[in-house]
């Protein structure tokens, strides 16, 4: 199990505004079985196996050309632990711990 951080961002969209293409990838998320997401201020956070998520970064890297953007960069940082299993709670769970 892999944590995947992704932040995808139309660029030459005519507005600065990016929350539309945001939500158009959500709705891909949501139609897609097998991984848990999380959308945080700055982009969204995967769970599920690696090589299922590295599909899924590559459709929602489609979405903003699909409406009609004419470039796109997607930023994409990868938590892969062997020794244990990596999930978005523990992670977090494992940093308010030593906030206590």
């Amino acid at each position: 199990m892999a944590v995947v951080e992704i932040t995808v961002v139309p660029l030459g969209t005519g507005t600065p505004s990016v929350s539309k293409y945001v939500a158009d990838c959500h709705r891909v998320l949501q139609e897609t079985e097998g991984i848990k997401y999380q959308l945080t201020a700055m982009g969204t956070i995967l769970e599920g196996d690696l090589d299922r998520l590295m599909e899924v970064v590559r459709r929602l890297h489609e979405v903003p050309f699909q409406a009609g953007a004419q470039r796109v960069t997607t930023i994409i940082r990868i938590d892969d632990r062997r020794d244990k299993e990596v999930t978005i709670e523990g992670k977090i769970k494992a940093v308010e711990e030593k906030l206590k």
